[in-house]
Order: C-alpha cells, then sequence, then structure tokens
C-alpha cells in the first residue's frame, strides 16, 4: 500500500529480517564431567593446603614480615613463604623456618642473599656471554661494488 507521493507507507522489510532464525536445541549438561571437574577442583584446593604455603598461611597472620604491609582475600596471592634458612626442602610443621613476605620484600631478601655471596662464588654462577653478535658485522656491511 502506497502513501502520499508514492512512498511506502510502511518500510519494506529487509530480505534478511524475512527468514527465520535457527533454533537451538537445548544442550543437556554432562553431568558427569561437571563432577569430575568439581572433584578435581576440591582435590587442587586441599593439596594447596596440605603444601607449606597452606599450613603458612593458616599458622601466621596476613602481614609481611619486613615492611608489616596486611593482606586480606583480595591480594594474598602476594604474600609469599619465605624459607629463613633458604632450604626448601625444610618444612618443619610448627612453621620455624618460614615467615611470610611480600612480593617485593622476598624479592629483596633474595637479593641480598645474593649480594652477600663472596666475589668468586657470584663468578662462577654468573657465567659471561660466549655469543658475539657483531663479531662478523664488518664483512657483513661491506658492500661488493
Amino acid at each position: 500500500m502506497r502513501g502520499k507521493g508514492n512512498r511506502p507507507s510502511q518500510p519494506l522489510a529487509c530480505r534478511h529480517t524475512m527468514r527465520s532464525m535457527p533454533t537451538r536445541k537445548p544442550v543437556k549438561p554432562d553431568v558427569g564431567r561437571l563432577d569430575r571437574v568439581v572433584a578435581e577442583a576440591r582435590k587442587a584446593r586441599d593439596e594447596r593446603e596440605d603444601s607449606y604455603r597452606g599450613r603458612a598461611l593458616r599458622l601466621y597472620p596476613w602481614i609481611c614480615g619486613r615492611c608489616a604491609r596486611e593482606f586480606d582475600h583480595t591480594n594474598v596471592h602476594e604474600l609469599t613463604v619465605h624459607h629463613k634458612d633458604h632450604n626448601h626442602d625444610h618444612n618443619p610443621l610448627d612453621g620455624s623456618n618460614w615467615e611470610l613476605l611480600c612480593l617485593y620484600c622476598h624479592d629483596n631478601e633474595h637479593q641480598r642473599q645474593l649480594d652477600t655471596r663472596p666475589l668468586t662464588r657470584r663468578a662462577e654462577h654468573s657465567a659471561g656471554a660466549t655469543h658475539a653478535p657483531f663479531a662478523d658485522l664488518a664483512s657483513l656491511l661491506k658492500r661488493d661494488d
């Protein structure tokens, strides 16, 4: 039907709106898979809680032992367990070899440990570079004229 001035009174429908949209069939959840995922997550949580980090977080308040920054559930991932004697295999159940440090203080502590080593021992652990990337630069830049 046309209105005044030979213009349609309603806009014409586009071709793509005339098609019906395909309907999706509801997907049944895989209950067995869901149960496996939940069981794996619970097992991982239990392993974390039984680790020395989990035990240290239960034993000590969530405060950095150096800078006294306080932590809560939103940022506890930034709190690390530092082994006082630097032996990661020495994990007594009473936590006497652990202290909680924030990431920054923990990095600082390990850097101080590296800096206090005798110079000869540090040289053994930090081998110099053996590759010389610019050794043949002159011949590479030489033009064949």
